[in-house]
This record gives C-alpha cells, sequence and structure tokens, in this order.
C-alpha cells in the first residue's frame, strides 16, 4: 500500500452502522396500513420474519412457515 492510499475499512462488519440497532432499513415503512387487520398481521409477521432471518425476500416454503405460525391452518 502507497502511502496516498486509505486503508479499506469493512463497514458491513464494523459495529457502526448508519441505523441504529434493531431499526428497519425499508424505504416504505408505512406500506401495510391500507390492508385489512388480518392482511397487517401477515405483513408484520412476514416484516419481522426477514428482520430476524437477514432475508430480503423470503421463499413459499418460508411463507408458509410465518403463516402456520401465526396459526393459520387448511381446513
Amino acid at each position: 500500500m502507497t502511502s496516498t492510499e486509505a486503508p479499506f475499512v469493512d463497514r458491513r462488519r464494523s459495529g457502526q452502522s448508519s441505523t441504529a440497532p434493531g431499526s428497519e432499513r425499508r424505504q416504505f415503512s408505512n406500506s401495510h396500513q391500507n390492508l385489512s387487520l388480518p392482511a397487517q398481521e401477515l405483513a408484520q409477521a412476514i416484516d419481522s420474519y426477514k428482520l430476524n432471518n437477514r432475508r430480503r425476500f423470503i421463499t413459499c416454503e418460508e411463507m408458509l412457515e410465518v403463516i402456520l405460525a401465526l396459526g393459520y391452518q387448511k381446513s
């Protein structure tokens, strides 16, 4: 490394981020307000799953897992 180059800083692994720990990074945080109450509950459960599992998108299997965790079952 020459004297003019700045050292590499991997910000993904450093404890400092632009948002507080546990805070949401979604652009549209109020996008669930026009949904019915059951749809809001599902959307919030999916958002929680994605935050807890560090997933931006979830698979159909993961969505089924969230739905079953809410207590829904096929009749």
